[in-house]
């Protein structure tokens, strides 16, 4: 025993922050099923060495004098999820709206992401500057209760006189000479990305042009930052790979890709975050989707919401909407190009844009992403990669978190029903905790 010992200890000291003199309280998740995130497969029998609220161990039979042991035989462990692409703080009941925007709402939806077991979000250019001053940090140091949360800042978006309020911060430059100093607003907010949004919105906007997109690409990577896109259009897709686009934020829904695009997509190092849930949710509700009266996903929802989604008008509104057979057939191509992408070795992180409208709901809607990326064709390993270690490369904060492994912060989810099996297990939380303490028994 004292030679484990010494082996943990000496592994402590390699850990940045750790040092001899901290005396670190130390726990052991005994007997465990390990999904660690990495793609590896699921180890049975496995034991975690948690001190200091980071990872130290993961190995079978590890004993520590004085450490707690908690025994999980039949649970399984995963790291929490981590959401590529989500909107904080505007939703509150049936609206979006800038007036929701406040510190209170803000924390409870950091809160509820971290009950369903998502430990960090980045919110996508619909921020504003009350978080900012601190409060932002605060979360991602994990000195707030909730999910850490990261952000885009403001977001790049054609003009508009009239925008909503929700999207009245976004920057809107009508020329290339405009963007730098738009850009150096950005740059004292230590955005994690600058978003841009390039869509028409199935002909119904102006789209922005290639000269606007291309100098924010150019004036964003001269500042270190990188570009993540919203769009929807093939075509899109392969000219913003070519003006040097880092993140591909939604999936690529009118066509299959093809060999060049997915080849230019590779060489050029691009991430890709499908959001298939968005697609679902635009036109599931026009009948009864499986999860409709399921406690998991009812929890998750904002007042009034479940009402407005179960009203027969409601239905027949989206059944009978002209955008219905577009939205139908966009999810059955995005569906078809993730597993393209995924194959081609392409870098593709879990995001699904919750938090942006009352029906994207916060939480629940991560874990139905997971469904869908399995759906797709995905193993329920390579959904949880992409959901934990990707993710977190996607936000670059994958030296922290994103994987149960040596070093990184103890941010992970005790489930009672291995995912491996049934993605759909990954909804059986018995325990959400951070830097290695439990802050959480899920949201039932």
């Amino acid at each position: 025993m004292k030679n484990q010992v010494n082996h943990f200890f000496l592994l402590l000291l390699l850990i940045p922050g750790f040092s001899a003199s901290s005396q670190p309280q130390s726990v052991i998740l005994k007997n465990a099923t390990v999904i660690d995130g990495t793609g590896e497969e699921p180890r049975d029998g496995t034991d975690i060495l948690i001190m200091d609220g980071r990872v130290v161990a993961v190995e079978s039979n590890i004993k520590l004098k004085g450490a707690k042991e908690i025994n999980l035989t039949g649970k399984t462990v995963i790291p929490s999820l981590i959401c590529a692409h989500a909107h904080v703080g505007t939703l509150l009941g049936t609206t979006s709206s800038a007036d929701n925007y406040t510190r209170d709402n803000i924390l409870r939806q950091l809160k509820k992401y971290q009950d369903y077991g998502v430990g960090a979000v980045l919110a996508m250019g619909t921020d504003r500057p009350l978080i900012f001053d601190g409060m932002r940090d605060s979360t991602v140091a994990g000195l707030l209760p909730g999910a850490r949360l990261f952000s885009a800042g403001y977001g790049f978006n054609t003009p508009d006189p009239n925008p909503g309020s929700w999207m009245n911060l976004l920057l809107r430059p009508e020329t290339p000479e405009e963007v730098p100093a738009m850009l150096d607003k950005l740059v004292p907010l230590k955005p994690t990305v600058v978003k841009i949004w390039v869509d028409d919105h199935g002909g119904n906007a102006q789209k922005m042009k290639p000269e606007i997109y291309q100098a924010i690409i150019t004036e964003a990577h001269k500042r270190n930052i990188r570009v993540a896109a919203h769009l929807f259009y093939a075509e899109d897709a392969r000219l913003l790979t070519e003006a040097g686009i880092d993140i591909i934020a939604h999936s690529i829904r009118d066509r299959t890709v093809d060999a060049e695009l997915l080849n230019k997509m590779k060489e050029k190092n691009v991430i890709y975050i499908p959001t298939l849930s968005l697609d679902e949710y635009q036109f599931a509700y026009a009948s009864e989707p499986d999860w409709i009266n399921d406690d998991f996903f009812k929890k998750s929802l904002e007042p009034g919401v479940f009402e407005m989604i179960t009203d027969p008008a409601y239905a027949e509104k989206i059944r009978t909407s002209a955008d219905y057979e577009r939205n139908s057939a966009a999810f059955k191509t995005a569906l078809i190009n993730l597993k393209k992408i995924m194959d081609a070795g392409i870098t593709v992180a879990l995001g699904t844009d919750s938090g942006a409208f009352p029906i994207r709901t916060q939480g629940f809607t991560e874990h139905l992403e997971l469904e869908l990326m399995v759906q797709a064709g995905l193993t329920p390993v390579q959904a949880i990669m992409l959901a934990t270690q990707n993710a977190a490369k996607a936000l670059k904060i994958d030296n922290e978190l994103g994987t149960l492994t040596r070093g990184k912060k103890a941010d992970l989810i005790i489930l009672s029903e291995n995912p491996a099996n049934d993605i759909k297990n990954t909804r059986k939380i018995e325990a959400v905790w951070k830097d290695g303490r439990e802050v959480s028994k899920g949201p039932l």
